[in-house]
């Protein structure tokens, strides 16, 4: 099994990981011995494969660290524009648009009526960031996922539900 070894002067035990892109690396200990770090490895080795066949299924995005400014800016824009025709067209208001890097939510909608976008938006296809959009000024009307709820997402996303299996395959690994 091909994996990357970090060695680690923090580390007080070793921790293997299966990345999106179906990378595998272990960290250990600097104190510990190669032997002891492949039996590790082989011990966990059913875990890894299975992970490592799941991640497989991801559709992997590669996003540049040094775009992500710019990424911010294209995200802010975007939103901006499809907010501004998603409202119109449900006859929803909202206050503010912001743009976070957020680390496991898409987006999300405040009871004050302020919407915020993760700023990966911008790398997803454009079906998948309006569907994001629609999700969240759904919630100005519906503050919950009731059927009401995804009744008002089916009027301008009919296929909400393949785009929902689309978005938890994605995958975002920086480089």
């Amino acid at each position: 099994m091909n994996y990357i070894l970090k060695r680690s002067t923090r580390a007080r035990t070793m921790r293997l990981i299966v990345y999106p892109d179906s990378s595998v690396v272990v960290t250990a200990p600097r104190f510990f011995g190669l032997q002891s770090i492949e039996r590790f490895v082989m011990k966990h080795s059913e875990w890894v494969n299975r992970k490592v066949a799941e991640t497989s299924k991801h559709n992997v995005i590669r996003v540049a660290r040094k775009d992500i400014a710019m990424l911010k800016e294209r995200s802010l824009a975007y939103a901006r524009a499809r907010c501004a025709n998603f409202a119109a067209a449900y006859g929803l208001k909202f206050r503010k648009i912001s743009i976070r890097a957020q680390k496991s939510r898409w987006g999300s909608c405040s009871r004050s009526g302020n919407l915020s976008f993760n700023y990966k938006i911008a790398v997803l296809p454009t079906h998948t960031a309006d569907y994001i959009i629609v999700h969240e000024l759904c919630h100005l009307r519906e503050m919950n996922h009731s059927k009401k709820f995804w009744d008002l997402v089916a009027q301008e996303i009919p296929n909400h539900r393949q785009i929902r299996k689309e978005l938890r395959n994605i995958a975002i690994v920086y480089y």
